[in-house]
């Protein structure tokens, strides 16, 4: 994370994409300024700052999960989403908790592989463009020095390897110039074998390591195929940036940035909340679930395939909904390892508005954009947007509050029939969407209640 990142330029990043949910937004952007001013720290204090985990309480389509999302990007972090509801208490039907820990793990090492190639991918090209050279203009082999001598021919074969390497120079900058792009070369490409499929019981998912290395020793097969010079070029690039990255570094480095920088979502937290029942049935995996969050979250090691990692300085983010549970029926261990709690306000109709309109990715922006691959202008009038914002509150306070969420599906119902119609009709054509055409087209739709339910 950069110096420049601070709490007030990360909320305005932030801003950039979700709307409102000031406060959530606040927790999250000093949490992860806390990281950064934790690593510099003396390295004997650095130990026993703990990060101040998040509970994000809230209902579904609020921002949740993206500000989550986002907080990552912008630290560049490894980060994974994941579902409380599907791990059950180990011996149950469901997945290891500690798989959530190899998840991070394996994106942390796809996240900094990735940058070492960036790193390397230069000569890797260049060294890429040399193969490709190779099978346009094979080289001359050069005599060994024993077999020399004075004769007429000799000259004729030194003159062959000149022209051949002069040839080589002129082929090497067309290379470099993209004039051979379209050019079919074959290539002989390595194929690895069938993989081996390790079939694990819950609570052994660690054994992944054993599948890879059973992979590993299979035999390989080579096989050729007929390309362009673009393809081949695109291929051999990362073949021969795998072979300039040192894979050891890259471990060390990846379980360093996960335990150190690595950020776990647990959406759904609410499902396994255990509320006043009697103790039997799903309220025993719920709770065995929390029981095995705990240490988890408190920090313990955990081993993965490339070594073993400390998540005592990971953060986690819970959220959820608790619509029907609270943030109290979790255990009281789970409830004081999540010291931030952040309440998300429901979306209202202005905040609709602004989602339709201000972000980078908003909604309004994208359809715009898919239909301008088809060279056909799509606009929105404002009367337009405030009825859109309007449906959507309506239909999220009469029948399900699933947030933003709504507007997908009424833009969809909105739009479809243009949709499928513009591939066949004149592209020099302009769509203006008023809002009279919005209500005339899902007006009916929400006064029935029983079609606004199932269609909106």
């Amino acid at each position: 994370m950069e110096d420049h990142l601070t709490p007030a330029r990360i909320v305005q990043e932030l801003d950039k994409y979700i709307i409102g949910q000031a406060d959530a937004k606040k927790s999250v952007a000093i949490a992860l300024r806390n990281r950064w001013r934790r690593l510099k720290t003396s390295e004997e204090l650095r130990k026993e700052i703990i990060p101040n985990n998040i509970m994000m309480i809230g209902p579904t389509g609020v921002g949740k999960t993206e500000i989550a999302r986002r907080l990552a990007q912008l630290a560049q972090a490894p980060f994974i989403k994941v579902e409380a509801s599907k791990f059950t208490e180990v011996g149950y039907v469901g997945r290891d908790v500690e798989s959530m820990v190899r998840d991070l793990v394996e994106q942390s090492v796809n996240l900094v592989r990735a940058e070492q190639k960036d790193k390397v991918r230069k000569i890797a090209e260049e060294n890429a463009n040399e193969q490709i050279l190779d099978i346009l203009i094979p080289p001359v082999v050069k005599k060994s020095s024993s077999s020399v001598s004075f004769t007429s021919s000799d000259a004729a074969n030194y003159s062959d390897e000149e022209l051949n390497e002069r040839t080589r120079e002129k082929f090497r900058e067309k290379l470099k110039r993209g004039e051979l792009e379209e050019r079919t070369i074959e290539l002989e490409l390595t194929v690895p074998s069938h993989s081996v499929q390790v079939m694990t019981p819950p609570g052994m998912e660690g054994m992944d390591g054993l599948q890879d290395m059973l992979s590993g020793m299979m035999p390989k097969k080579r096989k050729k195929r007929k390309m362009t010079v673009a393809q081949a070029r695109e291929h051999l690039t990362e073949e021969e940036a795998d072979k300039l990255i040192d894979m050891d570094s890259v471990t060390r480095e990846a379980i360093e940035r996960a335990g150190n920088n690595g950020i776990i979502f647990i959406d759904e937290i609410d499902k396994v909340a255990v509320g006043s029942g009697d103790g039997r049935g799903p309220d025993v995996s719920r709770a065995g679930v929390q029981r095995d969050l705990l240490p988890i979250v408190e920090g313990s090691v955990v081993n993965t395939k490339y070594g073993a990692i400390k998540t005592d300085h990971v953060l986690f983010i819970a959220a959820g909904a608790f619509h029907v549970a609270k943030p109290s029926d979790l255990i009281p261990e789970l409830q004081g390892r999540f010291p931030i709690r952040v309440e998300l306000q429901s979306l209202t109709q202005e905040d609709f508005v602004k989602i339709l309109t201000q972000p980078k990715n908003a909604l309004s922006k994208q359809y715009q954009a898919l239909l301008s691959s088809e060279g056909v202008s799509l606009h929105f009038s404002d009367d337009a947007i405030d009825a859109i914002a309007e449906l959507a509150s309506d239909v999220n306070q009469e029948v399900e509050n699933i947030g933003a969420r709504r507007l997908h599906t009424i833009m969809s119902n909105l739009l479809n029939d243009i949709l499928f119609e513009v591939p066949d009709i004149d592209p020099s054509n302009e769509f203006e969407i008023t809002g009279q055409i919005v209500r005339e087209k899902l007006g009916e739709m929400v006064k029935h209640k029983d079609l606004s339910q199932y269609i909106l």
